[in-house]
């Protein structure tokens, strides 16, 4: 019996890092979430399948988690079809619908993307954390939970604050769900990623290119999907056995202050 892995919006972009990490150490059978682009699931289960070698069982499961009854579709889906969960990865999320002014933003962007980025991983991870629970313990499989989050958690964006506080929220709710779910044994981390080379930023690719130009940070390059997915492996092994709640910064320093 192999270990379970579902990665929440892993169609693409970093949760497509995430998968491709994860299906190259062969260690879990993988569920790649997606909400609307069934295409990009399909490939990326491909890519998943070409690079694990055949080794592990790769499915796919249409969800959007900011929606109950789909979050529970989704883990049906995943109890009848594997009997466990051994990891699950909260990475989906949007951007905010237009980047506007904290004093002009309206309801509209702010519901859509909270509901997304942080009502969606929180009920899933309530959901999720039972199966996990409830699962055998597999010997060097990790139980455990990942929050992606982002530098908007602590970071001032002033044009798209909704964005910020939705990524603050998720990384208080790693902390709250590291306490909760430590009698089970299972740990819950945050990743942080900086400035990542996704579709989500394509659109200010210009802006970050002259920041990273100025010395954005110490190591001053665009990060990579696959950076994200490597952290994640490392949780996944069981490579932190006496830690939870941990935040992994994986921005290239970005976090460090200096003078």
């Amino acid at each position: 019996m192999s270990p379970l892995a579902l990665i929440t919006g892993a169609s693409r972009g970093i949760g497509r890092g995430i998968a491709l990490a994860l299906a190259r150490a062969a260690t879990h059978d993988l569920v790649i979430n997606y909400a609307g682009n069934e295409a990009a699931a399909r490939e990326c289960k491909a890519l998943c399948e070409e690079a694990c070698g055949g080794r592990r069982r790769i499915e796919i499961a249409q969800a959007d988690i900011s929606l109950a009854a789909d979050r529970e579709r989704m883990l049906d889906f995943v109890s009848r079809e594997f009997g466990r969960l051994d990891l699950l990865v909260n990475n989906a999320g949007v951007a905010p619908l237009e980047r506007a002014d904290l004093l002009e933003a309206g309801e509209e962007s702010f519901d859509r993307l909270v509901n997304i980025n942080l009502k969606g991983p929180y009920f899933l991870t309530q959901q999720a954390a039972k199966l996990i629970a409830a699962s055998p313990v597999l010997e060097g499989a990790a139980r455990a939970i990942v929050n992606v989050t982002s530098i908007s958690a602590f970071t001032v964006s002033t044009n798209r604050g909704d964005y910020c506080v939705a990524k603050a929220g998720l990384a208080m709710m790693t902390k709250l769900y590291a306490v909760r779910l430590a009698e089970y044994g299972i740990g819950v981390f945050e990743i942080q990623p900086g400035v990542i080379a996704t579709d989500m930023t394509g659109g200010v690719r210009e802006k970050y290119d002259r920041l990273f130009a100025a010395g954005l940070a110490p190591i001053n390059r665009w990060g990579e999907p696959a950076d994200i997915g490597k952290a994640v492996v490392a949780v996944a092994s069981g490579l932190f056995p006496y830690s939870t709640g941990q935040v992994f910064n994986v921005d290239g320093g970005f976090h460090l202050q200096t003078i």
